[in-house]
């Protein structure tokens, strides 16, 4: 999640951005998708949560009317996944991030490069002209779902996240938007994180990073939504564990507080946090569109660990 303060008002009312007779209730409904373009696919997916008009949600390349013949999801659409996207015959791949080194896209090229030097400019702008002609050489159709899956409820990312883990929605001892708080049996903290460890090398995550008392018993969890997950912001929760990510907790604040005052907090990968989300929205789009094949690209960890 990027622009921690544009999400949160993304859950805020706003324009409801429903496909008229498209709107999820819990139980999708499916029906015969032929000629099922991208731009209704769009519309089915933005129905799941109230938006604000001013959402991420869209489509950020490619033509809205294109018919769909396979459908891809990913995390990010970098350029290899893109590549393998089109070698697998899909024409609509739904990333959760952006697509052009910046949260909204092409409507902030090439304004995000302002204060970087000319140099560093031009070897961006031009890394995004040269992707953007593949994508449309390729015909391929690009769409946004950021922050639909953020805050949609039982199958969004923190939801997802915590069911991987192996916690059911029972567990749930606190809650709002975009947090969760899990109960477990009482262990020591090193204990509950090598439990993680162990979970989370499926996703290509052989450790974890730990902060605080490795000895302290605790008992909950608290798990955010990717960006939405800095401590800070939910500690009211009072899990006795917290779960950030790295693009969000800074050495000099959240890990100093925690070895300081001993409360665990642990990381892990930003990619890693939201995969499982990503793959419940893969389900959900089968279980609306039975009759188109949809696939993922599972990604998992954005980094390749090397060690000694």
């Amino acid at each position: 999640m990027i622009r921690k303060d544009f999400i949160k008002l993304a859950a805020m009312s706003g324009a409801y951005l429903a496909a008229s007779g498209e709107a999820h209730s819990g139980n999708v409904s499916s029906y015969n998708s032929a000629g099922l373009t991208a731009a209704r696919l769009q519309q089915f997916l933005t129905s799941q949560v109230k938006l604000n008009p001013d959402t991420v949600d869209r489509i950020i390349i490619g033509n809205p009317e294109t018919v769909i013949r396979k459908i891809g999801t990913c995390w990010m659409s970098n350029q290899e996944t893109c590549r393998k996207a089109v070698e697998s015959g899909i024409n609509v791949l739904i990333t959760h991030e952006p697509t052009f080194y910046t949260h909204r896209d092409l409507d902030e090229v090439p304004g995000f490069l302002k204060r970087s030097p000319e140099f560093t400019r031009d070897q961006y702008l031009a890394q995004i002209e040269k992707k953007k002609k593949w994508i449309n050489d390729n015909g391929l159709v690009i769409i946004r779902n950021h922050d639909t899956l953020d805050a949609l409820p039982e199958k969004g990312i923190p939801f997802a996240l915590g069911q991987f883990l192996g916690f059911k929605n029972s567990d749930i001892i606190a809650s709002r938007t975009y947090y969760n708080v899990y109960r477990f049996e009482k262990q020591s903290a090193s204990s509950f994180a090598r439990h993680l460890a162990g979970k989370l090398k499926e996703l290509g995550q052989p450790g974890v990073a730990f902060y605080g008392d490795t000895k302290r018993e605790v008992a909950s969890v608290g798990i955010g939504t990717g960006w939405i997950c800095d401590p800070m912001d939910y500690a009211d929760l009072k899990p006795d564990v917290f779960i950030a990510i790295d693009d969000v907790v800074k050495t000099h604040i959240q890990t100093v507080f925690a070895e300081d005052t001993g409360h665990p907090l642990i990381v892990i990968n930003h990619g890693v946090s939201e995969e499982m989300g990503m793959r419940s929205l893969n389900q959900i789009i089968k279980e609306k569109y039975p009759d188109i094949e949809v696939l993922h690209f599972s990604q998992g960890c954005t980094y390749e660990w090397i060690t000694a």
